[in-house]
């Protein structure tokens, strides 16, 4: 018999040591859940369990390394029963590439998403019963006007995304092949689990996981850029959607309670947009000790457009099921710049 949604308090984060697996890991254990958390080295491994010593020691959270997500049996061990014989009853999969230094799209973005993906989903069918939560899809290309739900995909062929020297549409390409491999699996496999997929925009949020300012996300080196004065500049937005970190956590974890998830896409996203304009008046405005480094640009211009002149997304889906609640831009942003702040001055200590 499967595991159904809303009950089973065991879970396999995959992926534990990246920004938003970390807040994920948060969520689970202040909800109750007892967690085996994959992670790529015992270096890592380790910095988690210095964090969570004490829920270690009590058996809440285990752990077990893979090295490349994208090799065949990688997520076998990992699955498998506890020495106490207790089986797993979920996933979820955060385990991806995300970063901007790459030089060869297949084998480093592509083919890790996909495969990897996959490889756990047949490694589950085998050995578990289990609901499958996973973290997938971006946004498509902008269309002015458009309400984005969890109708649309975004439509990048393998052939634009596997191209060089764009890693924006290399990372885009790589959640959306990712998350049609799960959805194509069940479809063909049948198997007898749930699969749940959670697709954010932007994430911003504050960093929890201990590490240095360069060692930041993508997303949120964008915000240290500009508090730290290294973005002399503020540069266009682009995509204006997105979410707090924290929100994302609770929006990975709440379907493990709620049946009704089963089998259904979220479109998670904040309900105002942003802009880089918003952030760098938000950080001259709260932090006035760095103003200066901030640029200026032009404050209070936002976007720039009317209603209707831009796109936007439809969360409703998201607070109706799962009852998501979503932190607004300026406390996102300022949780965010002061544990950027703490790392920028644990660095210039050290």
């Amino acid at each position: 018999m499967s595991t159904q949604l809303g009950t089973g308090k065991h879970v396999l984060l995959t992926g534990a040591s990246g920004f938003i697996a970390a807040w994920v890991l948060k969520e689970l254990l202040d909800q109750g859940y007892t967690v085996r958390a994959t992670v790529r080295s015992a270096e890592k491994q380790a910095a988690i369990a210095k964090v969570y010593s004490n829920q270690v020691a009590a058996g809440k959270i285990t752990f077990a390394i893979v090295p490349d997500i994208a090799v065949p049996g990688a997520h076998d061990d990992a699955v498998k029963p506890s020495e106490g014989g207790a089986g797993l009853d979920f996933v979820i999969h955060t385990a991806s590439p995300f970063h901007m230094n790459v030089t060869e799209p297949k084998s480093q973005m592509l083919d890790p998403a996909v495969q990897g993906t996959r490889g756990l989903l047949e490694a589950f069918r085998i050995t578990s019963s289990f609901a499958s939560i996973l973290h997938p899809d971006r946004l498509s290309p902008p269309w002015p006007g458009k309400t984005y739900t969890e109708e649309d995909w975004n439509p990048i062929t393998w052939e634009a995304a596997s191209k060089p020297g764009d890693p924006a549409s290399t990372y885009r390409g790589s959640k959306t092949f990712a998350e049609r491999a799960a959805w194509d699996f069940v479809r063909d496999a049948k198997p007898n689990f749930d699969l749940v997929t959670v697709c954010p925009p932007m994430v911003f949020g504050p960093v929890i996981n201990d590490q240095t300012v360069a060692a930041l996300n993508t997303s949120n080196q964008r915000v240290y850029g500009y508090l730290s004065g290294q973005l002399k500049e503020i540069a266009p937005t682009g995509v204006h959607l997105w979410i707090d970190v924290r929100d994302l956590a609770v929006a990975h974890v709440a379907p493990l309670s709620v049946p009704e998830a089963g089998g259904q896409r979220f479109f998670t996203l904040a309900d105002e947009i942003y802009t880089n304009q918003d952030i760098c008046d938000i950080l001259r405005k709260n932090f006035p000790e760095i103003k200066d480094r901030v640029p200026e640009g032009k404050p209070g211009s936002g976007l720039g457009l009317a209603p209707g002149e831009y796109f936007v997304g439809d969360n409703s889906k998201s607070k109706k099921i799962l009852g998501l609640k979503y932190r607004n831009l300026e406390e996102s942003i300022v949780d965010t710049a002061k544990t950027i702040l703490e790392l920028e001055k644990k660095g210039s200590s050290a």
